[in-house]
């Protein structure tokens, strides 16, 4: 499964700045040793339904501690028996834009 999430604590650091808790909550995903990616809105991890889960869980609980407060955006394309789409879903499309010759 992928699962695209966005996390955001309520209170910020004096200069607005959601930085800091966003590093530490893409710092769990990335030490989970699962597939991910960071966009400039969201993060998105591969992995089996209770491992992704479990990062996300993990990844909240480390911006609660800076936040009374936490916002979770989540968005889950689940396909069992599929591996390996964080990148084949983005190169199926480029190879279409490739043919048309519309890459942009």
């Amino acid at each position: 499964m992928l699962v695209a999430f966005s996390i955001s604590p309520t209170a910020t650091a004096e200069d607005g700045s959601v930085s800091e808790a966003v590093a530490a909550a893409v710092r769990v995903v990335e030490e989970s040793g699962l597939p991910w990616e960071l966009t400039s809105m969201f993060t998105t991890v591969e992995g089996e339904w209770d491992e992704v889960m479990a990062v996300v869980k993990r990844a909240v609980d480390v911006v609660a501690e800076v936040s009374p407060r936490v916002g979770l955006v989540l968005k889950a394309d689940i396909r069992p028996g599929y591996d390996g789409q964080l990148t084949a879903k983005v190169e199926r499309v480029r190879a279409l834009l490739d043919e048309s010759g519309r890459e942009g």
